[in-house]
Order: structure tokens, then C-alpha cells, then sequence
């Protein structure tokens, strides 16, 4: 339940199109709030707003480097998100080969 609730928090949180493009930014790498802002059509307390629902989310960390804050992936909340989509994917593919095995059985009638 607990994974349930975090996998739809990180959901929530990439429902923003700012959000996503700050979340896969930090996902090729490491990178402080300035970096991160830089060619972003937002302000860089805007970044760091949506930083923190990313951070509340499980999707981030940070990492205090001197006075700057290193943002990190955090692996348990994408481990979550995966872990929801592959109960789902599951299900899919379990209708879809029932659904197959229907039709394999309609042609050999």
C-alpha cells in the first residue's frame, strides 16, 4: 500500500511538463539548482519549487556540497513508480494473451 501510495505520488509529480523535463535533467546526472535552471522558460525559485515536489514525491534527493544542494535520482520512488506500472503491465499482457488464445481457438473452429 505504502509502494501504491509513493508510485502515485511520483506519478502526480511528472504530470507537470516543468517537472519532467527538471526530473530527466537530473537523471542523465547530478546537478545543483542554478545548472538546472539554465535554459528553463522558468525562474530558479520556480526550479526549486518544483524541486521540492519532486523531493516529497521520493523522486529526488539532495546532497548538501558546500552551500550548494547536489539533486540526485532517488531510486526507491522510480523503484516504486516501476513496480506500479509493471502490476499493470502484467494484467495487460495476461488480457491480452487471453484475449488471444480466444481468437487462436475462434479459427480452429
Amino acid at each position: 500500500m505504502a509502494n501504491q501510495k509513493s508510485a502515485r505520488a511520483g506519478l502526480s509529480a511528472l504530470g507537470d511538463s516543468t517537472r519532467r523535463e527538471i526530473f530527466e535533467r537530473v537523471a542523465a546526472r547530478p546537478r545543483a539548482v542554478g545548472d538546472l535552471a539554465r535554459g528553463l522558460p522558468v525562474s530558479r525559485p520556480a526550479v526549486s519549487q518544483h524541486l521540492k515536489v519532486l523531493k516529497e514525491a521520493g523522486l529526488v534527493r539532495e546532497v548538501a556540497v558546500g552551500t550548494r544542494r547536489i539533486y540526485h535520482i532517488d531510486p526507491r520512488g522510480v523503484g516504486a513508480m516501476r513496480d506500479w506500472l509493471d502490476a499493470h503491465w502484467r494484467g495487460a499482457l495476461a488480457a491480452f494473451q487471453k484475449f488471444a488464445d480466444a481468437e487462436i481457438d475462434k479459427e480452429k473452429e
